[in-house]
Order: structure tokens, then sequence, then C-alpha cells
């Protein structure tokens, strides 16, 4: 819910000549693929997701539209699973909810999710039943499915309003509007144009020419071009101020988005910002923003299920869903463990940090600079990028097969042993992969038991001595103080 939903209760502008009305923001949720992003572009009248990778939004954008001389912004969050802050930090942000959820599909997972954070945020919502233009949609049965969820429709129980779209076609969408004026007049949201001005930090990011972006929406005063701001993690003074056109302009009020230059560092998303002319003892005490993880000791290898990583990505936003699926994921048996994350292209320091944290880098949706790619390919460090959250998956896992693939080398399976004198030994086995050869440094495991190292010395093949063996059968002697057992794997140690 806004702060100033609740301050707004009960009052009108009229009763107080300070406060103003001011226009609504409208969160949009939904399922993934339920049509969130067309419904807003048929709104705007722009073709928002065919910039998006894939056809999904993965950040939050705010935008502001007129309906019969109404202003309306509203805050498109992604779908997908893995932003879920993001989506709760919208519907915090809003004063009033679109629940979009499509007729062929009813409710799934992300809608009963966004259904909780609107309850939980208790913003009030209207739910936009779409895709009635879709041969299998059935709008009767979607009332029923919400129904279950406790969502209880106007005709239906209750008395939150509804209205059947095809975002696709249009239809419908101008009533949905109208829905969303009456639900804005019975909010009676106000401002105080006078005093400082205070709003929500949407989402961050570093451009490499204008440095420090962040985007806002301001909820009360009037934001100027050369205010103070300020938020309990970063402060600095507005440089450039822009509308979501990107227009420069002199000042905003509420309920606009804008795009602040100026920040002396990157905020915290989510937080409250204070902006004015702000004297030095009213900013806080700042606190970090992001604060660096411990980096673990040079190739720590204390835990061989676990791998390191380091994650960049274009936005803030971006980077905390990211941070959030990557902690939670396992692949072969190997979970991972972030050395660090920040905002941005991926560099030379990120792959020198991943040389001496022996990490990954992953990037989403930003760029690799060419003196990184150079760097990695001469340090064999591996970047995974992608610019949809879920191919960053896809493309984690091909990595981690291949890196094992590398690492196991050349393998061959002990069948029998032939004699054992001190560290010497003479043993039979059959190859598994790869090609050993003379002089090699081996490792030895007896199932997951890593026991120990050693060296080849001889190799035999057909009663011949050889310097190398590809394939079949063959005989070995090695120098190991491991005893080794038949059923023992012995590897050749992969030099990364």
């Amino acid at each position: 819910m806004s702060p100033n939903k609740a301050q707004n209760a009960g009052k009108s502008p009229l009763n107080n000549p300070t406060q103003k009305p001011r226009p609504p923001i409208v969160v949009v949720l939904g399922h993934v693929d339920h049509g969130k992003t067309t419904l807003l572009d048929y709104i705007r009248k722009t073709k928002i997701a065919e910039r998006e990778a894939g056809g999904i939004t993965q950040s939050i954008g705010a935008y502001e539209i007129e309906k019969n001389g109404q202003k309306i912004t509203f805050i498109d969050t992604p779908g997908h699973e893995a932003f879920t802050k993001m989506r709760q930090r919208g519907a915090h942000v809003a004063d009033i909810g679109i629940l979009v959820v499509s007729a062929d599909d009813g409710v799934k997972p992300q809608t009963e999710e966004a259904i909780e954070i609107l309850k939980n945020s208790n913003t009030p919502f209207i739910v936009a039943i779409n895709k009635i233009d879709k041969n299998n949609a059935d709008i009767e049965r979607t009332k029923q499915d919400l129904l279950k969820h406790s969502v209880l429709l106007e005709g239906f129980g209750g008395n939150i309003s509804w209205h059947p779209i095809s975002a696709k076609q249009g239809e419908g969408v101008d009533e949905l509007l109208d829905l969303v004026i009456l639900m804005w007049q019975l909010e009676n949201l106000t401002y105080n144009p006078d005093s400082p001005a205070k709003g929500f930090i949407l989402e961050t990011e570093i451009d490499s020419r204008r440095g420090n972006l962040v985007s806002v929406v301001v909820t009360e005063g009037t934001l100027k071009a050369g205010d103070d701001i300020t938020t309990p993690t970063a402060c600095g003074k507005i440089k450039v101020l822009e509308n979501f056109l990107g227009k420069k302009v002199d000042q905003l009020f509420p309920s606009s988005p804008a795009l602040v230059t100026g920040f002396e560092s990157l905020p915290s998303i989510g937080q409250v910002f204070t902006a004015g002319k702000l004297e030095l003892e009213e900013r806080p005490q700042m606190e970090l923003a992001v604060k660096p993880k411990n980096i673990p000791a040079i190739d720590n290898k204390e835990n061989q299920n676990e791998t390191n990583v380091i994650l960049k990505a274009d936005v803030s936003g971006s980077l905390e869903a990211l941070s959030q699926i990557i902690a939670s994921m396992e692949i072969e048996g190997k979970k991972f463990k972030i050395v660090f994350e920040g905002v941005g292209e991926i560099t030379d320091s990120d792959v020198k940090l991943a040389t001496t944290t022996n990490s990954f880098v992953i990037g989403f949706n930003t760029k690799v600079s060419k003196s990184a790619d150079n760097l990695a390919r001469g340090q064999n460090v591996r970047i995974v990028t992608s610019e949809i959250i879920y191919k960053i998956i896809e493309a984690l896992e091909e990595a981690i097969k291949a890196e094992e693939k590398e690492e196991q080398g050349p393998t061959m399976e002990v069948l029998a042993i032939f004699s054992q004198k001190n560290k010497t030994q003479l043993i039979g086995g059959k190859i598994l992969s790869g090609i050993f050869t003379l002089n090699q440094k081996i490792n030895i495991r007896r199932g997951e038991e890593a026991l120990g190292s050693g060296r080849v010395l001889s190799l035999q093949q057909k009663k011949v001595t050889v310097k190398k063996v590809s394939e079949g059968e063959f005989g070995m002697i090695i120098e190991s103080p491991v005893t080794v057992q038949v059923g023992d794997v012995i590897m050749i140690e992969y030099a990364k």
C-alpha cells in the first residue's frame, strides 16, 4: 500500500487547501504469459513486449498515460517466478492493482502469489480476465477458479470489480480503465505540493556514459532538478531529471515516474527517497547498499559440491532475482556460493576475481567488455551470459557438465592387482575415457571418496611397453602411497 493511502483515507482536498488530488499508481500483476505486458502495450500504444528478450518483462517499468484527461501511472512487474521481490515492491508502491488472469488458463502459481502480495499489501485491485478472444476461453470457469482462491468478484458473492478483456485486440480495455478511475475517485489520493518530495526507488543501473541511473516514482511534494536527494543507503544532487519518455524536465509531481542522475552511489531498490534543499544534518547515516560477500580462499576446495560464482546484471532488480535463483539452485549435485555480485557490464576486474576464487562469471542481460573477454580466454575463466533469466540455468548447467568432463580427464577402472611393494604397484585395468601417458600425475578414488595422488611410471598393452594407451585393457606401474584395490578409479589430474 502506498504510504499516502492510509493518510488520505476519509480526507477531501476540498476540506484541506494544502492538499491536491494526485493520479493513481497502478501495478499490473499476473502469471507469466497471461498478457500483462500486452495489456500495457495496448494502453500505451507501444510495443514494449517486442523489445523485451523472449517477450518477458524483466525489470520494473513505470509508464504514464491519460484516460479522459485523467493521468494514470502504471508499474509493470515481471511475471517469471524468479522475480518475487520485484512484484512485492510494485504492489507496495501502488495505490491500485490490476490482476490479469487468462480466460483459457485460469489461476496459476504466479497468479496465486500475486493474490497474496495484493492482499498482504492491502492494495485494492481489479481483475482483468484476459484472452477472451481465444477459442478455449471460459470466463465462468475462470471466475470459479478465482473464487476457490478467495477472490470474491462482483456477482460472485464479493465486491472485487472485474472486466473481460482481450489485451491483444483491445476489447474491454477502455472499460477496464474506467474501473481504475472509479476506484481512484473512491481512494481520494492527495499530496501536498509544498512538502519535501518523497517517493520510491524502482530500479537502478550503471551507465558507462551517464553514471548512476535511478528510476523513481514520486508520491509526495514536487521533485526538482538540482534538489538534494537521499535514501538510507545513498545520497546526491539531482543533475538531470527526466520524465518516463526520456525528456529533460525541471520538475515532476506525484505520481510521476522519473529517471534521476546524480546519486553518488546506487541506492537500494524499494527504498523511500526524500528530496529538496536538505541540510547536512538531515541526511541519514549511510548504510552500505551492497555489502561485499566473504571471498573464499584461493582455489577453495573444502566443499567439492559447491561452485563459486560471480554475478553481474544490467539493473539491481535483475541482480536481486538472479541472486535469489542461483542461491537456491543445484546442478549435478553442486550448489552455488556467490562470492560477489554487482550491477553493470562484466569487466576485467570480475575476471581477475574469478581467477583468484576459482569462480564462474554469470551475466544476466549485460555485456562483457572486450578486455574482460580477452582476459577470460587467457585465464580459462568461464563466463555464462543470457538475456533471459531461465536460460541462465540452461547455460550454467551446460558449463558445469563441460567443466566436469574436463576435470575428469583420462580415467581407468582397476581390474586386477599384480604386485604392490612399498609405493610401487603393478595393476591392470581398462580405459573409461581419455588417453594415459607416462609421468602423468594421477588421483585415486574409491566410490565418492578421494584417496590420494600418485604418478604413472610405466604402461604396457598386449605385453608390450608403450608410451600411451587410449582404449581397451592395459597394465600400468604407478607410484603412490595409496594401496590400490580392485574397483578403484584412477584419473589423470586435470590442471585448470
